[in-house]
């Protein structure tokens, strides 16, 4: 049979059935009927030969177009087919569910279908015993519902991804297109690919790779091309010979239309070092790398590089490439006219370059391609080009001068201007490379950077201002630098950044907020630049700032490692955690202490606890493990990420306030991979400077208590809708744990002071972790109330009053009063109850004068 044949027509020739009628009953009546109306009324006769002939006239009718669907629809044909799919006469049946095949092509159809919930009863003609043209209209509307998520869910959980697997292997080629089909849709969703891995769906896919008609073996190949981003599938795929399928088709001329997707599942495939093994020693690593150099194909070729760059990532993989010779290959592909090759040859050489063989390679060989790269009007271009410019010139001088050389400059800063944030951060970082040689810098500075960079570090991406801000720090090294700078209007933006970007962190580590203080503190240093700065960095440390300030506003975000020391003056210094824990137990003020980290198991009752102390030495019975560092919040876009985890070993989530601001993160994408390089500059720059690591031995006194209350408001609260509903629930969970609610004449009889003071005893500290907490006042609720609503994303303040006073505030719509413009309701600041009727808010208008009423 040719290749590209047809599938069989979807329709097959019904037999009509003939009977004798009795001689005892009414005379048939023959009745024609145009009318479209007429037909539909028909649909309800109880008479199943009338209704199996509407239902023929209503499938021709729906075949002729898209109007006639319509038409159907607004005569209320859906609701009455609905009910006909599990009428008890098989032809009856089997013609309804022939007409929903052809009707859900329609938008309007599939929404109603959704909402009169027909899904069980289309997935039961998938039913062995059914016929095979039941089978291929039945799978026809599933394919067409499951082109939308709502539907996708319903066949889900209606068990239809069973039965399609099945029929993957019907002798009809329709049945198998149309169950393919919807596989690959549902699989788009990754709760439908595990269930595909347990229901052993791979070789029954591998099989219709061998079919006749190349519908059906393309979207085989795109399904694989989707689960086999889940390592558990490409395991299977592996050990079910799914690899020697792939390489058939490549190697088979005729089968050309099909090499794109296969290469894409195998780059898919390569990720894994076992794959990687098995097909360089089958010579399938040659015909990959030959069909890649050699192909005028632009997808194959670009697929290809995919594949390359994907494989690359690994240290073995890469090693293997390079005694392919790869980079010939890839040099080559940056020359192609197609921008997605060159797209992927240059992702491909960033991953290569961290094998020093292939860096020094493209010295002379892919640099200057690279360069002209920088040139193109496609921007997605720009950022590939530059991103492997970035990670050939990094540590490597010789690379750097040779993009110099190469005429690079130029490019590099008109690439700043770029509307791509990547493309922009790895310009910057290159020019920041190339900047370490002192000739380069001069060059650079005389290509006006200083002015270039003004917007880069004015961007609303973390990541471009942090790389803006290394660019000015590496090339602003001298008077004339500094002054072109400050006349640029540099310094504003430059002060800015310092909030959200790895140079705070590092400037705050360096005693930059000790020096600000001290310049703001005087009156003829301080001026507006340096108080911006302060209040900025002052952000990168809200221990210091609660301290200073007594207020934390509601994007200020409580991570483990924040303490509250109590108030303290300006010009006070903070003494860091670890100084605090080592101190002896004193009459001052307990230091509480924010820790979700559960490094070490905790004892098993409190008087286990009275013989742990964390301050002075440690026996190593008793020692503490893990991280030193104390996290404070770094702001939006911080280098160092909180990830807390509770007590029972799960995950805390991310709060929904830092989800909207950051995105979820998928795997270790390229914004993680960013990230960590930004850590890995910053700590870098500080081990220069002499930073002890002494710290590396010393972490904060864990907190499984916390740590539990975070994984079960998580669980609780979080999955609540209302916010006003959950900071109720939320209030009343806070003042349960520190002692319950509590009458305001009776707060003398509460004896918390009493319970603190045994709490310093038995940790032998004056800090205390907040769980460890049970009988706490206005100060300690207030501060486990804003600890655990930013970890489920409760937009919340936290203000510190006189006398051991400290309240919440948070905002609420007011439903009832609606604002001037537009009919919105309006928005009003409330104090959140925790010690007298937990859970009840309070309109704030004066603050003296009702606080003095509440607290």
């Amino acid at each position: 049979m040719p290749r590209g044949r047809r599938l069989l027509g979807m329709g097959k020739k019904i037999k009509k059935e003939v009977e004798s009628p009795s001689k005892d009953v009414f005379d048939p009546l023959m009745i024609e009927s145009k009318n479209v109306a007429t037909v539909v009324l028909m649909l309800r006769s109880p008479e199943e030969e009338i209704l199996a002939k509407a239902c023929e006239a209503i499938y021709k009718f729906a075949l002729k177009g898209e109007e006639n669907k319509t038409t159907l629809l607004e005569h209320g044909a859906v609701e009455s087919l609905t009910k006909l799919l599990t009428h008890e006469d098989k032809i009856v049946r089997r013609n309804a569910t022939m007409i929903f095949g052809i009707l859900t092509s329609n938008n309007d159809v599939k929404k109603l279908l959704r909402e009169l919930d027909v899904m069980n009863s289309v997935i039961a003609q998938l039913a062995p015993e059914e016929e095979v043209v039941i089978h291929e209209f039945a799978s026809l509307c599933l394919a067409n519902m499951s082109a939308e998520y709502t539907s996708k869910v319903q066949i889900f959980e209606h068990g239809g991804l069973e039965p399609l697997i099945r029929l993957l292997s019907s002798p009809d080629p329709d049945v198998k297109k149309n169950s393919m089909e919807c596989i690959y849709n549902l699989v788009q969703d990754f709760q439908c690919r595990t269930a595909l891995q347990e229901l052993n769906a791979i070789p029954p896919i591998l099989e219709l790779l061998k079919s006749e008609y190349p519908v059906i073996q393309l979207l085989a190949l795109k399904t694989l091309g989707v689960i086999t981003n889940d390592k558990e599938s490409r395991t299977m795929l592996r050990d079910n010979q799914g690899l020697d399928h792939l390489i058939k088709i490549l190697e088979t001329k005729e089968l050309n239309d099909l090499h794109a997707e296969a290469l894409a599942v195998i780059a898919n495939c390569l990720e894994d070092m076992d794959t990687m093994v098995l097909i360089q020693q089958t010579g399938g690593l040659k015909k990959l790398l030959s069909f890649a150099e050699n192909s005028t194909i632009p997808d194959i070729q670009k697929n290809a590089a995919k594949a390359i760059a994907k494989a690359a990532y690994d240290p073995e993989n890469r090693k293997l490439f390079h005694e392919q010779e790869v980079e010939k290959c890839l040099v080559a592909l940056l020359g192609s006219e197609n921008d997605g090759t060159k797209i992927a040859a240059s992702q491909a050489i960033s991953a290569m370059c961290e094998n020093s063989g292939s860096k020094d390679f493209f010295n002379n060989q892919g640099i200057p391609q690279l360069i002209q790269l920088l040139k193109s009007d496609n921007e997605e271009v720009q950022e590939a080009a530059a991103l492997a410019l970035a990670n050939l010139t990094t540590c490597n001088s010789a690379n750097a001068n040779a993009a110099a050389e190469a005429d690079g400059i130029d490019p590099l800063i008109n690439v700043l201007s770029s509307k791509r944030d990547g493309a922009i951060a790895n310009a910057a970082t290159v020019l920041t490379n190339m900047a370490m040689q002192e000739p380069l810098r001069l060059n650079i500075q005389s290509h006006d950077i200083m002015h270039a960079i003004i917007s880069p570090l004015r961007s609303a991406n973390t990541v471009v201002q942090s790389k803006a801000a290394l660019a000015v720090a590496a090339t602003a090294c001298d008077v004339e630098a500094r002054t072109e700078l400050r006349n640029s209007g540099g310094l504003e933006p430059l002060v800015e950044s310092c909030y959200c970007c790895p140079l705070g962190l590092l400037l705050c580590r360096l005693g930059a907020l000790d020096i600000l203080e001290e310049v703001n503190l005087s009156g003829t240093r301080r001026n507006k630049f340096s108080e911006l700065a302060y209040n900025k960095l002052l952000n990168n440390n809200l221990s210091l700032k609660y301290s200073q300030t007594g207020y934390l506003s509601s994007s200020n975000i409580i991570n483990d490692g924040f303490y509250d020391y109590g108030r303290i003056n300006p010009g006070t210094k903070l003494l860091p955690l670890k100084e605090l824990c080592l101190q002896e137990p004193s009459d001052r003020r307990a230091v509480l202490l924010i820790n979700s980290k559960s490094d070490v198991s905790p004892p098993s009752s409190m008087e286990d606890k009275s013989d742990v102390g964390y301050g002075r030495s440690i026996s190593s019975s008793s020692s503490l493990r893990g991280s030193s560092k104390e996290k404070t919040n770094a702001g939006f876009g911080s280098p160092i990420e909180d990830k807390s985890e509770p007590a029972s070993g799960r995950n805390t989530v991310v709060s929904k306030s830092a989800t909207k601001e950051k995105g979820w993160r998928k795997g270790r994408g390229k914004k993680e991979e960013e990230k960590v390089k930004e850590e890995e500059e910053v700590m870098a720059v500080l081990k220069f400077v002499g930073e002890g690591s002494s710290d590396k031995e010393w972490c904060p006194p864990s907190d499984p208590d916390f740590s539990m209350y975070v994984y079960e408001v998580t669980k609780s609260i979080l999955p609540i809708t209302n916010i006003k509903e959950q900071i109720e629930v939320l209030a009343k969970y806070v003042a349960e744990k520190m002692g319950g609610k509590i009458i305001k004449e009776k707060i003398p009889d509460f004896s918390w002071e009493l319970h603190i003071s045994e709490l310093k005893f038995q940790l032998k500290s004056n800090v205390i972790p907040i769980g460890h907490v049970k009988k706490g006042i206005f100060y300690h609720r207030a501060l486990l109330f804003k600890a655990l609503a930013d970890r489920i994303g409760i937009c919340c303040s936290l203000v510190r009053g006189e006398y051991g006073r400290a309240w919440n505030e948070v905002m609420l719509q007011n439903e009832s009063r609606k604002g001037v413009i537009g009919g919105l309701p309006t928005t009003e600041v409330y104090v959140v109850d925790l010690m007298f009727h937990p859970g009840g808010l309070m309109k704030l208008r004066s603050r003296e004068a009702d606080l003095y009423r509440l607290l």
